[in-house]
């Protein structure tokens, strides 16, 4: 049954609404799709289709690419990149750390990789978190000793692993610290496998964290999400809700598939 007749009224937001369900109607499909199609998936009159179609042929949301058929337009691509080229990361993850600092009452850490270590972009948390800040926004970490950074060496070629360790000696902090290559290359392996990292007191004693990655439209992991909490508090249900607030960071940027 069609949604609407030749004969509907045309408000502002009736018209924004069809629009939607066209656009929303192309999407669905990778050839270019009829008139006929498009009236039938989004529920509208063929007239009222045609004549919405038309009008965003115009302004280039649609191309019709023969009579009768029609398919995405580029300047959707265009608005598309205006907007990733406005959206960072830490906009992104702002809301969604807060939620997860709410539920946790743990410090929410957003770390970047800037060489051969993570540097704390963004924070949530309160008094509440039970621990002092260990590094404070613009802090830095090795990576082989902190979650996030593991994450990034995790992604990094066998041979650019070895150089990391080449270059930084894998110094430690403390007794709980990696410094043995092949011990790292174990560890990184099970992060691989996991999909999240840990450090189990390996950067401060008393503090553990975990991370899950958080990636681009590219799919290229761009920074980490992590939990911070005193070493006795830690709790393994949080891994659950980590590893889907990164998740869903990720699809906010645009993230739809595998990592690469």
């Amino acid at each position: 049954m069609k949604i609407d007749t030749v004969d509907a009224p045309k408000t502002s937001i009736q018209v924004i609404e069809r629009m939607v369900a066209l656009l929303d109607a192309l999407a669905n499909y990778t050839d270019p799709v009829s008139l006929k199609e498009l009236s039938k998936v989004s529920g509208l009159h063929p007239s009222t289709a045609h004549r919405i179609l038309n009008d965003m042929v115009i302004t280039r949301f649609v191309d019709r690419v023969e009579p009768g058929t029609y398919r995405l337009g580029m300047r959707l691509l265009e608005l598309g990149n205006v907007v990733k080229s406005r959206l960072s990361v830490r906009e992104a993850a702002l809301d969604f750390m807060r939620s997860l600092h709410k539920k946790t009452q743990q410090t929410i850490n957003l770390s970047v990789r800037q060489g051969d270590e993570i540097v704390y972009i963004d924070r949530a948390f309160s008094e509440r978190s039970g621990m002092q800040v260990v590094r404070a926004i613009g802090g830095r970490g090795p990576l082989h000793l902190t979650s996030t950074g593991k994450l990034f060496l995790s992604v990094d070629e066998p041979k650019a692993i070895r150089a990391y360790a080449t270059r930084t000696g894998l110094a430690g902090h403390n007794k709980n610290s990696i410094t043995d290559l092949s011990k790292l290359e174990r560890e990184l392996s099970l992060v691989r496998s996991r999909g999240y990292a840990r450090d189990n007191e390996e950067l401060e004693l008393g503090v553990r964290c975990m991370a899950a990655g958080i990636h681009d439209d590219s799919g290229k992991l761009i920074a980490g999400l992590s939990i911070s909490a005193p070493a006795d508090r830690l709790q393994e249900d949080w891994l659950e809700d980590l590893v889907t607030t990164a998740s869903q960071i990720s699809a906010t940027l645009g993230y739809t598939g595998p990592a690469v």
